[in-house]
């Protein structure tokens, strides 16, 4: 009697490598870590105190990568040990940030919708990757934006001016390089797995 290895279908990126605790935890913290370096890619605008970072190309590259659960863990780990005082948000920053904690628990939902969209093969072609990251990009603004208006106490109008409408152009460029990205790794993976 022969025997056939199936192997399961991979259905995000990070399901390539495989599957031990080790690697598991390697990629929520490696993730985890990867949103602190990106946070580090800061500009500050005058009028607003949301800063341009790379943290929301890090929440598209990781959460559809990882899929909806090493995701969530990710992000959930990047937001919990930044508040408890890890220096690794924004400018080093560390505690609680008031006016910005929206965005971050953007992150946190963002991340597993990415995940799940990655899962059903959004991350398979260009424009279906673009779609899936903007629609990340606006889970993490709608928490962000709605946050600032609260924190900052101001209407909506204002609170889209200050943390969304200056950022759209630059939301529009990461989404397009992470949805490049992602199917351009699949294709050299689909090629190495055939070589």
């Amino acid at each position: 009697m022969s025997t056939i290895a199936v192997t399961a279908p991979r259905r995000v990126l990070a399901d390539s490598v495989p599957r031990t605790l080790l690697s598991e935890t390697a990629l929520v913290v490696g993730a985890a870590c990867a949103m602190g370096l990106l946070a580090q890619v800061t500009i500050h605008l005058s009028f607003s105190p949301v800063p341009i970072t790379g943290q929301t190309f890090g929440v598209m590259l990781a959460g559809t990568a990882l899929g909806w659960r090493r995701a969530g863990f990710a992000m959930a780990l990047y937001v919990a040990a930044g508040c408890a005082g890890l220096p690794w948000f924004a400018d080093h920053a560390s505690g609680y940030p008031a006016a910005t904690f929206g965005y971050l628990l953007g992150f946190v939902v963002a991340g597993p919708v990415l995940g799940w969209l990655a899962a059903r093969g959004n991350d398979r072609t260009l424009t279906r990757a673009f779609a899936s990251m903007a629609v990340g990009d606006l889970i993490v603004f709608a928490f962000g934006v709605t946050w600032l208006a609260f924190d900052l106490h101001v209407g909506a109008g204002t609170a889209l001016a200050l943390g969304f409408t200056p950022y759209l152009v630059g939301e529009v460029i990461k989404a397009a390089l992470s949805g490049a990205v992602l199917p351009a790794t699949w294709r050299l993976l689909d090629r190495s797995s055939r070589a």
